[in-house]
């Protein structure tokens, strides 16, 4: 039986289908290519094409007897989202809506779907639960909860049972240096800190000093990408045992500031990283980092790698794919 990995030749889902594939799991990928690379997929079966198509998306579950979905393609772009809401709206829930119907149709009963801890808003209290109020301060955040909704009713409806994972902020690299992220679609920290480290950006922004934190910056949970992916498996084999629908947080637990990702960085890789303050964002909250402990309850996982794991895959990976994969699929 076949695991389909939707968005599999992007970030997350490449590195996590590589780890699939290693732990004896047979994969097929679907990707739009779009924000994905084929080079990413390596000899994994790759197929072109979009999860609202659903007679692709049947026949492909039919080609390769697709029993599982781990389903990452969806846009993530928080401030594109509110500038362009039809985008998000048309593939991040329809869409979806489209691939789950279709996979349900040819007889999938386990999925696994990358949602986000930007569900949360600013919480109350820190770390966050699972409990927590549902605060949906983006279009992005709204259309992951939006899936999360559509997965539940369909386990209530269906004969289909799904773990939408709660991430923080997925950071790093593969550990051999062969998968990262592309800094030139990213909004994330650590890519940003690359750049300027490697001269490829003026000055880092570090938005607000101020924050009642102990540096004064903003503090965030920032997960090895190769945590993350191991996530994925756990959730897919708690289904495949027979596990629930259920929700839960993805993070480290652990509380980072931007200068701790700065200072990590300069020690890590013997460079000073460029930097200026800014005034705050709109928004952004002063603590933000999760409670994983029913992920390691229920799913027998918990994150392994550290923050200087973290920026050395980074910095490996950056200097040596300043364009991501464009460069090897030139």
């Amino acid at each position: 039986m076949t695991v389909l990995v939707t968005g599999g030749a992007g970030y997350i889902g490449s590195i996590t289908t590589r780890l699939l594939v290693e732990r004896g799991f047979g994969v097929v990928v679907l990707d739009s290519l779009e924000l994905g690379h084929r080079a990413a997929v390596n000899d994994v079966p790759l197929v072109v094409g979009n999860i609202a198509d659903s007679d692709l998306v049947t026949r492909v579950c039919r080609e390769h007897k697709v029993s599982d979905v781990v389903h990452f393609a969806a846009y993530k772009a928080v401030g594109e989202s509110m500038q362009n809401p039809t985008k998000y709206f048309d593939n991040n829930v329809a869409g979806t809506h489209s691939l789950i119907a279709a996979v349900v149709s040819a007889g999938v009963e386990n999925v696994v779907f990358s949602s986000t801890a930007a569900i949360y808003g600013d919480p109350d209290i820190v770390p966050v639960t699972e409990d927590a109020e549902v605060r949906c301060e983006s279009v992005y955040a709204a259309t992951k909860r939006m899936t999360e909704q559509i997965l539940e009713w369909y386990s209530a409806t269906r004969n289909l049972r799904s773990v939408s994972l709660r991430y923080f902020n997925a950071a790093g690299a593969a550990s051999d240096g062969t998968l990262g992220e592309d800094w030139r679609y990213s909004q994330n920290l650590v890519p940003h800190v690359m750049k300027a480290l490697l001269g490829f950006a003026p000055a880092l922004k570090v938005f607000g000093n101020d924050y009642s934190t102990p540096d004064g910056t903003g503090i965030r949970d920032y997960i090895h990408v190769e945590d993350l992916a191991e996530s994925h498996v756990a959730a897919l084999q708690y289904l495949r045992g027979g596990g629930d629908t259920m929700i839960c947080n993805v993070g480290t637990g652990v509380g980072t500031s931007v200068m701790d990702i700065i200072s990590t960085t300069e020690r890590v890789t013997g460079r000073a990283v460029p930097y200026d303050i800014a005034p705050r964002r709109a928004g952004d909250p002063a603590r933000y980092f999760a409670n994983a402990s029913k992920a390691e309850r229920v799913l027998g996982w918990t994150s392994r790698r550290l923050l200087d794991d973290i920026i050395a895959s980074a910095f490996a990976w950056h200097s040596a794919h300043p364009h991501g994969h464009a460069a090897s699929q030139a």
